[in-house]
């Protein structure tokens, strides 16, 4: 009697403790209920008490923790609410290609300490950028564009030195380019940050030279379409890691720079539609050239620029309405790879070209074309009809039903829509389908290789825009069913918003305006409020089941123990675990598991450079996102520092056994392919070397 009196105590108390572990945690619960209250169109999975046990769609969780939101095109309306500041954990927010979400981004939002990734792409918030934004210390992707932001840059985004990434393209953003002076920070400050995109703005007053240093690691400098003036500034010259210019469409004046010829990364270099000055510029240095736009300036009186017989990469010459004259000779010194040359509206008198050069060459508006010219040369070539399919639409099954459309599998769907910009691509002939098919493979592969339900993808109707944009049309098509859920959705939205599709580097840089996907089964179905109800019976049915499973499960503890043991083993998730000499029998572990390499590489975006935090004699330590959206530490062990087996083992287990406040828990670890490594909770204040030593300014209690 007595036995049966502890058991069933020890049951009650159990339960006790199975209901508050369950319980979410109370700031996360008012923050979500706060958002789902504010927006219109949440997905109808977000019924419950708990967003992580209940298995919200768009939402991922660790230790019933929110860690990250990912809702991109599902037709999100409202505002993002102040009461999100509650969600302390949260790593990730991606709202992107929602138009229906407005109003101002709430400065709140500064107190989310470990948020990395804040991506609000093709949007609808207004309102100036909070200067909170600059406490965000972890924040290592910046994604603002294509909103309708107000007033100046913010100098605080200055201070976020783990910035990777800093979008805030195609704003209505005003102001001077913030620099730091004294104790107020400026973009000067952001020597990491590999990515300033700050095109089709409002931005004024000179390009500060303090701007640009030898520091820097930039690789995209976008400053097109605004109304900048002043020079520009000669310390541009020493960012060596620049790959792409663009300062066109401003009011620029004075000589171009000498020493841009040490930018001999840069492959795509657009200076047109400003009030340039001086000699004609010699690029002859830059020798990785690709595109190179200097139209419309006034550059002093010169011949036909004789650098560009040099370089051998180049593929377009843009230099329309210059005052170029003399003769345009096309020899055979001039790269193979050349596709245009335009110098329409300038003062060319003759042109020689060697016999079976193939190349578009354009010289209307010049003299030699002023007295009848007939020649191909002399006429202003009409946009080619690019309006084709990458696959082609071949299919020739029974047409589809309404708004459904034939994939190049000939299969009826409805597909996720939108539009690639891309911002510098370094070549012009748009007819030449072939160069788009690595696009069409690459984006397949990017889809299918993240797990997502991808059939297949097709782009079409390429052409240029007012801004020198390439725009693609693109169509994903499901794969399964002729529909995508939500999640899919978002994962496909978040693929291109984050940047993790990487085009071929002819492409150059670009972003996805995605369409509002208006073919969820409940929307096609109106059965939203029935799913919900049907959600909640389903919900309260499922508690009683479990709660008779965990009596049944308290009262047999005792005898089902030795029974468990046995399951067990069996169940052992180390079942690839080679035991031999090496390395000795399956490891004994608390709370760690085994990651497969392919997780690994999924989940650090294949060891991407953006993901690189760190290195030392062991090997590279690298950022990663694991499926549940958790941030973790990969420690990688390199040719020549790997340990063996057994000793990897040994390591792998007492790591495991060490729980301590001061010390970061092993999550996992990888021992196949011939690789060794070592996943570890992120630490977001620095690498643990920063501190035991204080530089990152963490105090560690005894």
């Amino acid at each position: 009697m007595m036995i049966l009196r502890f058991l069933f105590s020890l049951l009650v108390a159990f339960i006790q403790f199975l209901a508050i572990a369950a319980r979410p945690n109370e700031d996360d619960f008012t923050a979500i209920q706060s958002l789902k209250n504010t927006w219109e169109n949440v997905p109808p999975s977000w019924v419950g008490d708990d967003p992580c046990e209940n298995r919200w769609e768009g939402i991922g969780c660790n230790n019933s923790r929110i860690v990250s939101i990912t809702l991109s095109s599902i037709n999100l309306s409202g505002q993002l609410s102040s009461d999100i500041e509650e969600l302390a954990e949260l790593q990730t927010l991606d709202l992107s290609y929602n138009k229906g979400l407005t109003g101002p981004l709430p400065p709140s939002i500064g107190n989310m300490k470990k948020l990395s990734n804040l991506i609000l792409v093709g949007c609808g918030f207004s309102c100036p950028i909070p200067s909170s934004i600059g406490s965000l210390q972890d924040l290592v992707f910046l994604s603002l564009n294509s909103n309708s932001f107000i007033g100046g840059i913010p100098p605080s985004i200055g201070l976020l030195s783990k910035l990777y990434w800093l979008d805030l393209a195609d704003n209505k953003l005003i102001g001077t380019i913030p620099v730091s002076k004294g104790n107020t920070p400026g973009l000067d400050m952001l020597v990491k940050t590999k990515h300033f995109h700050f095109g089709k703005n409002q931005l004024s007053g000179e390009i500060p030279p303090q701007l640009f240093s030898s520091d820097m690691t930039l690789r995209h400098l976008l400053l097109e379409n605004n109304s900048l003036t002043g020079n520009i500034p000669s310390t541009l010259g020493l960012v060596r890691s620049l790959e792409v210019v663009r300062l066109d469409k401003n009011s620029l004046s004075g000589s171009v720079p000498p020493n841009l010829n040490n930018l001999t990364c840069v492959q795509e270099l657009f200076l047109a539609n400003n009030k340039l000055t001086g000699p004609f510029p010699n690029l002859t240095g830059m020798t990785s050239l690709n595109y190179v736009d200097l139209s419309n300036n006034s550059f002093a009186v010169s011949d036909v620029p004789p650098w560009f017989s040099t370089l051998q990469s180049l593929t377009s010459l843009v230099l329309k309405k210059n005052k170029i004259n003399g003769t345009l000779n096309i020899g055979s010194s001039h790269s193979d790879q050349l596709q245009l040359i335009d110098l329409r509206n300038n003062l060319i008198e003759a042109f020689t070209q060697r016999a079976g050069y193939s190349v578009q060459i354009v010289l209307a508006d010049n003299p030699i074309c002023f007295e009848g010219g007939t020649e191909k040369y002399c006429s202003i070539p009409q946009p080619s009809n690019t309006s084709y399919s990458i696959p082609p639409e071949n299919c020739t099954t029974y047409p589809c039903s309404s708004d459904q459309i034939s994939s190049s599998t000939c299969k009826c769907a409805y597909p996720y829509t939108g539009t690639i910009f891309f911002r510098a691509p370094s070549f012009s002939n748009l007819g030449n389908s072939s160069i788009f098919e690595s696009l069409y493979e690459k984006l397949t592969l990017t889809f299918q290789s993240n797990n997502l339900p991808v059939d297949s993808v097709s782009l079409s109707n390429p052409t240029k825009n007012l801004d020198d944009y390439l725009v693609l049309n693109l169509r994903v098509f499901p794969s399964g069913h002729n529909r995508f859920n939500r999640t899919a959705i978002s994962g496909i939205g978040f693929m291109l918003s984050y940047q993790t599709f990487k085009p071929t580097k002819e492409f150059g840089p670009f972003y996805f305006i995605g369409e509002n996907y208006g073919y969820f089964e409940d929307l096609a179905t109106g059965s939203s409020k029935s799913s919900s109800s049907a959600i909640i019976i389903g919900a309260v049915v499922g508690g009683s089941i479990l709660f008779l499973l965990l009596l049944i499960a308290g009262v047999y503890a005792f005898r089902q123990k030795r029974r468990a043991e046995v399951a067990s083993k069996k169940n052992d998730p180390f079942a690839s675990w080679d035991p031999n000499t090496n390395s000795g029998g399956v490891p004994q572990l608390k709370g760690a598991r085994f990651f497969w390499f392919e997780e690994l590489k999924k989940y650090t975006n294949n060891f991407s450079e953006v993901n690189d935090v760190g290195s030392g004699g062991y090997g590279k330590v690298y950022r990663g996102t694991l499926s549940n959206g958790q941030l973790v530490a990969i420690k990688r062990a390199q040719q020549g520092s790997m340990q063996g087996g057994l000793e990897f083992k040994t390591e792998i287990e007492l790591l495991s056994r060490v729980h301590h406040k001061n010390v970061v828990s092993l999550v996992g670890f990888c021992f196949e392919q011939g690789e060794q490594m070592l996943v570890y909770e992120y630490i977001a204040n620095g690498t643990l070397k920063d501190s035991l030593s204080g530089r990152s300014g963490i105090r560690l209690d005894g």
